[in-house]
Formats: C-alpha cells, structure tokens, sequence
C-alpha cells in the first residue's frame, strides 16, 4: 500500500521548517483552526466552469463538485483566487488525494509534514481533503505576507525552492492556461 501512495511527480521541494514568532504561530494556529468565519460559496457558473474543467482528472461528479466547493472555500478563506489554488494543486499532485512527494510532503497541496506540530494538532491527517486545503492555502498565504504580495516568490517558499523559476514559472503557466476564470 505505501508503494501506491509514493508519487515520482509531486512537485514538493525541501520546504524547510522555519522558526515562526509566537503572533505568527498563533495566527497560523487560528487560521487552521475550524473556527471559520461565513464566506459566500461558489457560485454556480463558476462551479460548473471549473468542473468541466476538471472532468477528465476528477471523473466522479459528486466528488469532484465537493472538492471544488472545498477549494473555492479554503482559498477565499485564505484570501487567496481559487483558481491559483487550482494551479498549484495540478502541479504539486496532479489532483492526487493521496500523493507523497519524495521529501514527504503530503495530500493535494502537497503539506510538509511539520506544519502538522508547527500550527495544528497530533490527530490532523494531511490527507483529509479540507484539513490539506486548509493548510495548504494557510501556509500559502503566510508566504505571501512574507514576500509582501510578491507571488513568485511566495511560490517559491512554498515549494521550497526560493530563488528558482522553474516552479513559480510552472504553477503561473497551469493558472494561466487552465484554471483563469472571468472576475
């Protein structure tokens, strides 16, 4: 079984585990946490767009339509365009619920394994669709807060590979190509 779970495609560099202030720490902790505030959903247009979308990757309607909702959930949670999260997640795991990167990064957004004891709790599975979601779109957004709005490098940080191309170059090619939906 872990065999099957192993991916030679996920994209999740050597993220490094970086010290956090306490206020970071317990911001990011308050962000994971299921404490959410009310956000509008998707919208139908939208939701239908990106299912057909993503049609041939997700086959399964029910399923697919929950991860989307999820996804536009996560990412307006985070203040973050859904469909950059859509990118990111076609280059890290290639829709893959249950990918694992070669450095150990795990789920959709491919989530280092220590942010589980940085920000959450012992009992948080990264494979859990809106646990990953959540993380991954936390994280994302404390990267940009970091790079002050800078989203190349902010991608960077995430993938752990700060000062490279090649991934913030991949993810902003999948946006653009796949996912850039009518504001």
């Amino acid at each position: 079984m872990v065999g099957l779970l192993l991916t030679t495609s996920a994209w999740a560099g050597r993220q490094l585990e970086e010290p956090l202030s306490n206020s970071v720490r317990t911001q990011m902790q308050k962000s994971i946490s299921d404490k959410a505030p009310a956000l509008v959903s998707a919208d139908a247009h939208w939701l239908a767009d990106m299912s057909a979308r993503l049609q041939k990757r997700m086959p399964d309607q029910p399923l697919r339509e929950d991860f989307l909702r999820s996804v536009h959930y996560e990412a307006s949670r985070a203040g973050l365009d859904p469909q950059l999260v859509l990118a990111l997640i076609q280059v890290e795991s290639a829709f893959r619920k249950y990918a694992v990167s070669s450095a150990g990064a795990r789920g959709f957004m491919q989530v280092m394994p220590f942010w589980v004891s940085t920000i959450g709790t012992p009992e948080h599975n990264l494979f859990h669709l809106r646990l990953n979601l959540r993380y991954g779109c936390t994280i994302l957004r404390h990267y940009l807060d970091i790079e002050k709005g800078d989203l190349f490098r902010a991608l960077g940080r995430y993938n752990g590979s700060l000062g490279k191309a090649e991934y913030p170059n991949l993810v902003l090619a999948a946006w653009r190509r796949n996912w850039t939906y009518p504001q």
